[in-house]
This record gives structure tokens, C-alpha cells and sequence, in this order.
């Protein structure tokens, strides 16, 4: 029998499986079969560096930033800070015309302006981050935290103004009133004292307000990135609703929690013009929350355009250089709480 001949295949008709899928870059030369690469563009290497180079320099600009901050803010208070010593932290005598200064009554103001913005935000915030996270219907969720978030949006002036013409005057009809009468005690003379309406408790109030969104916000983003798997397990062991929230989900956010209030906290100890507006700007400590008051922010707007003598004015910027601290620690005992919280969960 003859045998059937061989087919033969060119370049054209080889079997796809076995067709050499060729060079990702570059071409063929055919007639000396080598393969030839795609010369590197050098431009584009030049362009990433310098880009990289750009990200670097804008990303030093910021510690670069803070940094310079703290230098000038800091020599330009040295000479206040060098001539008081530590009496410009504990006294509260405030006589320009004398060159007495003491900065203890802003302090002790700013510091409960604060502290009653977080006692009376935090639950608030809490409760509400705890709903949209938990029990709030899909459909309310999105619109009721975009209103909860727009709180944060509104300009501080605008709070001022708000309460001055509607919450003050709320304040001095029916609250204080009502806290004097009713928990005014000879042991604790928090509520005691005439009534003037602009006062710390006023400030602080309104402060709540100003910093209820911030709390509210990293509260509901920590909760919602609790794993499933720990309310599934509270669950499956015969916890109810709310068992499940007190037990499982909040103290695994407790970290979280506490960065998102110590942010909040941060934002209330910088606050000026509300708190100027409403807190009375009286330079003299007080036991009682009914009193006017003073905060370091307050103090500083209110007589930087008014100090005359290099000491009053190197004064003042010692007031901002210790506010800036402080705040400059809060925000970063918060960042750390924060961070923490994260890497557990990862």
C-alpha cells in the first residue's frame, strides 16, 4: 500500500495550541529572525521621578507645617512664658496696664467648656451611631447620617449667632432656673450664683452641639466595621438584641469609641467664635457653671487687636502656644486610639 502522505503545515496553518504566542513587546525582524524591544522611553522614567519626588515634598510640607507653627508660636510666647514661669499657668490676675497676666481662668474655662460638651454630646452620639448601625431601616440610614454629618458643615459663627438670639434666651428663661432650683446644693455650688444667661454652661452647650456630628461620625464608622462574627456568636448564645450590642459589638469599638470622643474633645478646646459669643468673657474663676467665663481661644480673639506692650502681646501668644498643646496632644492620643482599634481588627 502507499502510504498516505504528510501534510505540512506553514507559519499560518500551525495548530493553535502549539503557535508561539511571539514577544509581549517589540517586533520580529524576518529576515534575521531576532526579536527587537521597545527602547525604554526615558522621558517617562524622568516623569515618575520628579511625580515621586512632587509626592515626597508635599507630603514633608505637612510635619514641615506643624512644625514651623510650634517654633514661631512658641518663641514668639517665650519671653511671657520666661517672665511669669509656671505662675502664668496658676494665676488669674489679668491687668494689662500693670503687666500682670495669668492665664488660669481661660484654662480652667476652656477645659470645662469641654468637658460639658462631652458629657452631653457623647451619649448622644453614641445612641445615634449606635442606631444607624444597628436598627436603623437601609432606607433611613443614608439620609439620616448625611443630616448628622451636615451639623459639621455649618460655619461656627452661625452657631453663635443661633444662640445668642434663640438658645440663650432658652437657657435664661427655663433651664438655669430650673438647675439652680433643683440642684443647687451648699456642697456643690455648680448651679448657684445670679443668672446672666452668657455662661460657661451656655458655651459648653453649645459646644456639644459643634462636636456631636465628629463623635457621631467615628462612632458609626467603628461600629459598622465590627465583624459580623461577633454579633453572630453573641447571638448564637442566646444574647438578645441589645445584649448583643452592650456585650459583643461596643466593647470590641470601645477603642475606636474612645479616639472618636478624645477628636471630639479636640475640636471643642479650639472652638472661638461660638464660645465667645456666648460664654461672657469675664477673666475670673468661678466655681459656678451659671457664671461668664473665659476659654484660651476667646481671650486670644478678643484682645490681640487690643494688646499695646510687647508683654501683652507675647502673652497672648503664650495663651495660643499652650492651647496649641494641648490640642496638638489630644489629637494625637486620639490618632493612636484610632490606629490601635484598627490593627486588632486586621
Amino acid at each position: 500500500m502507499t502510504p498516505l502522505p504528510v501534510p505540512t503545515t506553514g507559519p499560518s496553518q500551525e495548530p493553535r495550541s502549539f503557535r508561539h504566542p511571539g514577544p509581549p513587546t517589540g517586533s520580529a525582524d524576518a529576515s534575521s529572525g531576532t526579536v527587537r524591544r521597545a527602547p525604554v522611553i526615558q522621558g517617562t522614567v524622568i516623569a515618575d521621578r520628579v511625580y515621586r519626588l512632587t509626592l515626597v515634598f508635599f507630603a514633608l510640607c505637612i510635619p514641615a507645617l506643624l512644625l514651623l507653627i510650634f517654633v514661631v508660636v512658641g518663641s514668639a510666647g517665650w519671653p511671657a512664658l520666661h517672665h511669669f514661669g509656671f505662675s502664668f499657668l496658676t494665676s488669674s490676675a489679668w491687668d494689662p496696664v500693670n503687666g500682670l497676666f495669668g492665664a488660669a481662668p481661660a484654662i480652667v474655662g476652656t477645659v470645662l467648656t469641654s468637658v460639658i460638651a462631652l458629657v452631653v454630646a457623647t451619649p448622644l452620639a453614641l445612641g445615634g451611631a449606635i442606631f444607624l448601625s444597628e436598627f436603623s431601616p437601609s432606607w433611613l440610614r443614608q439620609p439620616l447620617s448625611f443630616l448628622v454629618d451636615l451639623l459639621a458643615a455649618v460655619p461656627s459663627v452661625v452657631y453663635g449667632v443661633w444662640g445668642m438670639f434663640f438658645f440663650l434666651p432658652l437657657l435664661r428663661t427655663s433651664v438655669m432656673p430650673f438647675l439652680r432650683d433643683t440642684l443647687h446644693l451648699g456642697a456643690t455650688p455648680f448651679f448657684s450664683g445670679p443668672i446672666y444667661g452668657p455662661s460657661v454652661l451656655a458655651a459648653g452647650l453649645i459646644l456639644a452641639i459643634m462636636v456631636l456630628p465628629y463623635i457621631a461620625a467615628v462612632s458609626r464608622e467603628v461600629l459598622v466595621a465590627v465583624p459580623r462574627s461577633q454579633r453572630e456568636a453573641a447571638l448564637a448564645l442566646g444574647a438578645t438584641r441589645w445584649e448583643t450590642i452592650a456585650g459583643a459589638v461596643i466593647p470590641y469599638a470601645r477603642t475606636g469609641i474612645i479616639g472618636g470622643v478624645i477628636l471630639g474633645l479636640g475640636r471643642a478646646l479650639g472652638e472661638t467664635m461660638a464660645v465667645t459669643m456666648l460664654i461672657g468673657n469675664r477673666h475670673e474663676l468661678s466655681a459656678s457653671l451659671l457664671a461668664p467665663g473665659y476659654t484660651m481661644a476667646s481671650l486670644i480673639a478678643n484682645e490681640f487687636t487690643e494688646a499695646t506692650t510687647d508683654l501683652h502681646k507675647a502673652t497672648l501668644m503664650a495663651v495660643g502656644f499652650v492651647l496649641f498643646v494641648m490640642t496638638l496632644v489630644v489629637n494625637a492620643i486620639a490618632r493612636l486610639l484610632v490606629r490601635r482599634v484598627s490593627e486588632v481588627r486586621v
